[in-house]
């Protein structure tokens, strides 16, 4: 009889198991693609689309600022520097944060980003005296420096539209602003700046060469504008032509430096100075912004980073070190702690990229000759610490000591898609109890779609007995339970769901093969499914765009195929689009989501945590992918923002006691306070008691399975203890196998 039970969880605030902290968060981004940058002296501030960086020209150095650094958000398109030397960036969504360097922290100004306005952009940031400048997406607003506190906003300037954009801006006597529908100038004598009639407005039937206009500004006491039909000059009246080189072309940006003009046009960047044009820097990416210095002079940013035009160490383009892009769609650990990375299916892949705990590497064909493409989407990690990478289209790669290995249709006998039999798509990757290396195929002509290469170099192809000979493909999130079966997500149509094969461990006889598909019909809560994890257990999890399933009894397959498993639907996570997932080393698990990130207890029966960009320093809300180190007990979240990763106690339980530590010491508790000692060394269900030195038992707890627990520094009442020296003992549950420790603790 099939047992296909539908259970109802629910998630209680009285809940007394305790959640995993979360602490030490980090954020790594790609910086390369620097929307402003500000210099002063022989310093460049960036804002880039990953964070905030300052480089120092004496020191070749950088340094980074993230949401874990006090950043609001991370998408930050403005940056300048007041009068006091603190630094101004604008974000995309309107939050401005100001930089300190004299207390290294951020103050948050939170008035735009918060405001009903539809549209936030800080376009660009000015220090005018005591006035910081910001226009925006929907007009200027006047800002004091000390107090972080709004003079004024202006949202209509003469007979333009409300909520007019204002890309640039800036104060010389008068107001003078670069819109999308013109040029606006503060009338001579205005007071009232959000009265329309207090704005001169002038466009392209008062002679500017367009009505979307980059940048003002002051060179030689004339009034020039850089539009994206070429540049402008005032006489006073009208608009004039200003050097037509620039005709019919978008001019980004204009810097003047004493006699000279610097103009940014498409990718190159020009000096003018004494009526001589001279090009003086030719880009093969992107263009956004320049600035200027006496110390280093021109600088300029683009998509790939910031440069120092003239007289520079650096010939290229460069930013702070990091991931090639922020693109994370797989992740994986290695048993050395490295973390690495998929960047992309298709054209949006970039190659891939290893993090070691220091430093990003990235692979791709301009400096891996060995790899095909860059359409690396799916990584795994191998427990002989080799990495595995599917390519979209060109097989898969195994990376070995620095060494990269290539598998395609012509050494691995695998076949590409049913259009393209040579296009091969390597969708996922798992081992086996005999370290064999399974391979799912996206989509196999030859309906193989999944194959194993023993250690011995062989290869064996299987098709799946329940796929009753039809062509499926669009295959995904492999994964293998303790049984050696088989787990994957299908999205053919007509096929839309989740597959199991077991070979019975006979790879040459296909009679004995057992295999299945589940869908809506046998329990699961969707048919689309993102993710499949087996846990410590040996349950599998099932994450679709409706919550999450367990299937328990696995190894029941081999006597009552599918009827025997038993489906079970996480209540708490119910309609949940579920993005991704990973198990812990105390088996949690982190469930990926559209809106954060969520931690679950081992049954699913509670929701111990939740994560999102407005509680956490998560980039983003949209989960892409989850790894952790079960070494350190550090849990990696991929976004589309970006990467963020903190740690936790889930840690991976020693084999054998050796020593217990105990941290801190002396373990200072009071009345009020949250505090925690970290007893660290433990096997797996470590038994602790906390023991005074007069030998009377003060608590006793079970470890949460790892190598760490936690002592709040109360007894068995819940009461906290008195200064005084305790003892710590772990032991296992049979209690032959024994270790101690002491710590003091001190009562304030």
């Amino acid at each position: 009889m099939k047992k296909i039970i539908g259970i109802l969880f629910f998630f209680s605030a009285a809940c007394l198991i305790k959640a995993q902290q979360a602490y030490d968060w980090q954020n790594y981004t790609d910086m390369k693609n620097v929307a402003a940058i500000a210099a002063s002296g022989n310093q460049i501030w960036a804002a880039s689309s990953g964070g905030a960086f300052l480089y120092n020209a004496v020191s070749d150095s950088f340094k980074t600022f993230h949401k874990t650094d006090g950043l609001t958000d991370n998408s930050l398109t403005a940056v300048t520097i007041d009068k006091y030397g603190k630094i101004w960036f604008g974000s995309s969504n309107g939050a401005i944060n100001v930089f300190d360097p004299s207390t290294n922290s951020f103050r948050a100004i939170l008035d735009i980003y918060n405001s009903d306005q539809s549209s936030k952009q800080i376009n660009e940031l000015q220090a005018a005296g005591d006035t910081i400048i910001a226009s925006t997406d929907f007009g200027i607003s006047l800002i004091d420096p000390v107090n972080l506190v709004f003079y004024d906003t202006f949202f209509k300037f003469g007979n333009f539209p409300s909520n007019t954009p204002v890309n640039s801006t800036f104060k010389s006597g008068l107001i003078y602003s670069a819109t999308q529908a013109g040029v606006a100038i503060q009338k001579i004598g205005s007071i009232n700046l959000s009265a329309p009639e207090s704005w001169n407005v002038y466009s392209t039937s008062d002679g500017l060469q367009s009505n979307t206009i980059n940048k003002i500004a002051l060179y030689n006491n004339a009034l020039i504008a850089a539009t994206s039909n070429g540049l402008s000059v005032f006489n006073g009246t009208i608009w004039q032509n200003f050097i037509s080189n620039f005709n019919n072309t978008n001019v980004g940006d204009i810097v003047s430096s004493g006699d000279t003009l610097f103009i940014l046009s498409q990718n190159k960047i020009f000096s003018y100075s004494n009526g001589n044009l001279k090009n003086i820097f030719n880009s093969a990416t992107s263009l956004t912004k320049l600035a200027y210095s006496n110390s280093l002079g021109l600088v300029a940013a683009g998509s790939t980073g910031i440069i120092i035009v003239e007289n520079s160490s650096h010939n290229n383009f460069f930013a702070p070190n990091g991931p090639y892009v922020n693109q994370f769609p797989s992740l994986a650990v290695d048993n050395s702690g490295n973390l690495w990375s998929a960047s992309g299916r298709d054209i949006t892949g970039q190659g891939f990229y290893k993090y070691d705990g220091k430093s990003w590497k990235n692979f791709n064909t301009s400096n891996t000759s060995q790899l095909p493409t860059n359409f690396y989407h799916v990584v795994f990690a191998a427990p002989d610490n080799t990495v595995y990478f599917g390519n979209w289209g060109s097989g898969f790669i195994k990376v070995s000591n620095s060494k990269v290995e290539n598998f395609s249709t012509s050494n691995s006998g695998m076949t590409g898609i049913q259009s393209a039999p040579q296009f091969l798509v390597i969708s996922g990757f798992g081992y086996d109890s005999k370290n064999d290396l399974w391979v799912l195929d996206y989509g196999a002509v030859d309906k193989n779609n999944l194959a194993v290469l023993t250690p011995d170099s062989t290869w064996y192809h299987f098709s799946i007995p329940a796929a009753q000979g039809q062509y499926f493909d669009q295959n995904f999130n492999l994964a293998i339970d303790q049984y050696d079966t088989k787990w994957f997500s299908s999205y053919y149509s007509g096929l839309t769901g989740l597959f199991f094969f077991n070979e019975n461990k006979t790879f040459n006889n296909p009679n004995d093969d057992v295999s299945g598909y589940l869908s809506t019909s046998d329990g699961l809560n969707s048919n689309s499914i993102s993710s499949v994890v087996v846990d410590q257990r040996g349950d599998v999890w099932v994450g679709t765009n409706a919550g999450v399933n367990i299937i328990t009894n696995t190894g029941g397959i081999f006597d009552g195929g599918k009827s025997s498993l038993i489906i079970t639907s996480i209540f708490s996570l119910r309609q949940q689009i579920v993005t991704c997932m990973a198990v812990d080393p105390i088996n949690d698990k982190w469930i990926g989501t559209n809106q954060g990130l969520v931690l679950v207890n081992s049954d699913g029966t509670s929701v111990l945590s939740e994560y999102t960009t407005a509680n956490s320093p998560l980039l983003s809300n949209n989960i892409t992918s989850i790894a952790v180190d079960p070494n350190s007990g550090t849990v990696y979240v991929g976004t589309d923002a970006g990467l963020t990763s903190f740690k936790t106690s889930a840690v991976k339980p020693v084999d054998s006691f050796t020593k217990l530590f105990v941290y801190p010491s002396p373990f200072v508790i009071k009345d009020g306070a949250v505090n925690n000692l970290t007893i660290d060394g433990l096997i797996s269900n470590s038994e602790i008691k906390i023991i005074s030195i007069t030998g009377k038992l003060i608590n006793d707890f079970q470890s949460p399975g790892g190598r760490i627990a936690n002592w709040n520094g109360r007894d068995s009442n819940g009461n906290l203890v008195n200064t005084g020296v305790y003892l710590i003992v772990a032991f296992d549950k049979d209690g032959t196998n024994v270790t101690t420790s002491k710590v003091a603790v001190l009562r304030k």
